[in-house]
């Protein structure tokens, strides 16, 4: 077993030393400041964070350091761009055709291509997030036989697209439209409908489709530029409780509402045809 030798006791101070001893102290501080020693100063911004071991910091920030604020001094990765969203049921053929300066969409469901009933749900269109709803379902009638991609006059059956929505009309007062609204006695429904239901009341407010006519003019103005055989006269007016020729009906309040909601300045339009051709 080895031994370590044993140093010499220290018998007392030898004052002759104490000169270097303290040039050697001065000189030292005068190197490494208030920083601590030589050995300390060498080993700052080892310890997490950018300190000192003792705990103290240095100030001066070692490569990818931590900042102050807890970021490493790379810029955090962009979050990836929001797809605006989408009318829900529409297909990529049916969207298309709204156009991009339309934010306002009445959208018209049918439950089926042979149906008279539908529902109405009104939309929103923000530049950024996309569309939203803004109303509730609504109950409707459409037309009796249902939809069709190729209306002709008597065919009793609604016609499907998109088309815009521009006048509006009817037999009692302007309730605050903000479509030009054109009143008159000839807003008028006489007789019975296919299920024996009265139709009076039935257009005493309407709104005109634009579907084979010409947008700015009065609901009854009959021009059809597409000829007559493709019929015309379709209206959003106020449901009488059974089906109709061609026309969607919404319950009487609910045509006030559109009315009041429909903006000139927002482009509205209809979205108007049974869910799967929607879907298209």
């Amino acid at each position: 077993m080895s031994v370590r030798p044993r140093r010499p006791a220290r018998r007392g101070p030898r004052p002759a030393a104490l000169p270097l001893v303290t040039g050697l102290l001065t000189a030292g501080l005068l190197l490494t400041g208030c920083a601590g020693t030589a050995d300390t100063a060498d080993n700052a911004g080892n310890a997490l964070g950018g300190t000192a071991a003792g705990g103290k910091g240095t100030g001066l920030a070692s490569p990818g350091a931590a900042s102050p604020g807890g970021h490493t001094g790379r810029s955090a990765p962009e979050p990836p761009p929001v797809e605006p969203a989408v009318i829900p049921g529409l297909g990529p053929e049916t969207r298309s055709e709204i156009p991009e300066t339309s934010n306002q969409a009445v959208v018209v469901t049918g439950a089926d291509v042979d149906s008279d009933r539908s529902v109405v749900t009104l939309y929103e269109r923000d530049p950024v997030t996309g569309w939203r709803r803004v109303s509730d379902e609504w109950p409707a009638h459409n037309a009796r036989e249902g939809w069709t991609d190729d209306h002709h006059q008597g065919d009793l059956r609604s016609p499907i697209g998109v088309f815009g929505l521009t006048d509006a009309g009817g037999k009692l007062p302007d309730p605050g439209s903000k479509l030009p609204y054109d009143r008159g006695p000839a807003f008028e429904a006489e007789g019975t409908g296919f299920e024996g239901e009265s139709l009076d009341g039935a257009f005493d407010y309407v709104i005109a489709i634009n579907y084979n006519r010409v947008a700015g003019t009065t609901p009854l103005d009959w021009t059809r530029p597409l000829g007559q055989e493709k019929g015309g006269g379709i209206w959003l007016h106020v449901d009488h409780g059974g089906p109709t020729q061609g026309c969607v009906a919404v319950p009487r309040w609910r045509m006030k509402e559109l009315l009041r909601t429909l903006d000139p300045a927002k482009r509205p339009v209809v979205v108007m045809g049974d869910g799967a051709s929607l879907s298209l």
